[in-house]
């Protein structure tokens, strides 16, 4: 029995109308996904230079880039002088998670701690806390960039300690770890945590060029051809 051309073109409108709700429907829960994740910048490793610093990990970034890191619960540490792209890659694997259904939190250090401090303070440390170790992916950017409080060695080790083995965090910091006790202000505190850090996780180290330094030699040529 043959189907009149009518009924074929319904049947390919209708069909037409519930893929466009459907894409319209994911779109919407991308960019709520996006907007809940803290990020404020959309990062693509496609747009990384990688030949303007030979040093930089690129294979071990695009081994990350599967995000199998995240299904096994390990954490990621990108560190590394400033200007090498450490944060470029870190907001790319995030936006990349967010793509694909995970939950994400990116926080620059400074203010993750503040976050928690001001939770403390209203009394919501415990909801603030459970926030945070619901996710899949946090990010905590740009680790001793600013002076940390006094206490933050024990907030952010309580806080790492909780994701252990539970869900994947990824930090970024321009200073190596022999600096970490000093600057947490706690030698106890600081052997711990990295001990967990790095006994389900991966250190890549970025070395090399600045692309901030690159960027401002550009401009500086470019005034002086003005």
């Amino acid at each position: 029995m043959a189907v009149d051309t009518q009924t074929m073109n319904f049947v390919e409108g209708f069909s037409w109308l519930v893929q466009d709700e459907l894409d319209r429907r994911q779109s919407n829960l991308l960019e709520r996904r996006y907007k809940l994740s803290g990020l404020s910048e959309r990062k693509d490793l496609k747009d990384f230079d990688w030949s303007y610093n030979q040093r930089l990990p690129k294979r071990e970034v695009f081994e990350l880039a599967a995000l199998k890191f995240i299904d096994a619960k390990e954490d990621v540490l990108l560190l590394g002088p400033p200007g090498t792209g450490k944060s470029h890659v870190a907001k790319a694997l995030a936006l990349m998670a967010v793509q694909r259904g995970y939950k994400v939190l990116y926080r620059e250090a400074h203010q993750l701690l503040e976050d928690i401090m001001e939770a403390r303070e209203l009394g919501t440390i415990r909801k603030y806390r459970a926030q945070i170790k619901s996710v899949d992916l946090l990010l905590i950017d740009d680790l001793f960039l600013r002076k940390l409080p006094v206490n933050a060695g024990d907030e952010l080790a309580d806080l790492l300690m909780s994701r252990y083995e539970k869900a994947s965090t990824l930090i970024t910091s321009n200073r190596p770890f022999d600096d970490w006790g000093k600057l947490l202000g706690d030698v106890v505190v600081v052997t711990p945590l990295l001990d967990r850090l790095l006994h389900h996780g991966y250190l890549l180290k970025f070395d090399g060029k600045s692309w901030r330094l690159k960027e401002a030699a550009a401009r500086n040529v470019s005034k002086g051809h003005g």
